[in-house]
């Protein structure tokens, strides 16, 4: 993850960061306490959303709402994707909380 904009980089509430997924990696099963958007520039990935397996190539853009269980999975060739979240956006994995991620905050 590469921090683009956040509140410790002086943006006022609003984070956008890069995301880099080597091919074949998977991100880990959590939630996030509010929506994302992620648009995805480079590659193909799935990701599950819920009870939802979405096939995502690059110009598709994802909506994952606040609160639902995610994983996004590098597909054979990697991905670029840039995401954006509210700054105070929290991640939990098996309902304990981890807090701000270092890239939202």
């Amino acid at each position: 993850m590469t921090t683009l904009a956040s509140p410790t980089q002086g943006a006022a509430g609003l984070s956008i960061w890069r995301v880099e997924g080597k091919p074949g990696v998977s991100g880990p099963v959590h939630t996030i306490s509010a929506d994302q958007v992620w648009t995805f520039l480079e590659g193909a990935v799935s990701v599950r959303l819920g009870e939802e397996d979405l096939a995502v190539v690059a110009g598709d853009t994802v909506v994952m709402p606040a609160g639902v269980v995610r994983q996004v999975t590098a597909g054979e060739s990697g991905f670029v994707a840039i995401c954006t979240a509210p700054a105070e956006a929290r991640a939990a994995v098996d309902g304990k909380d981890f807090g701000v991620p270092a890239w939202i905050a």
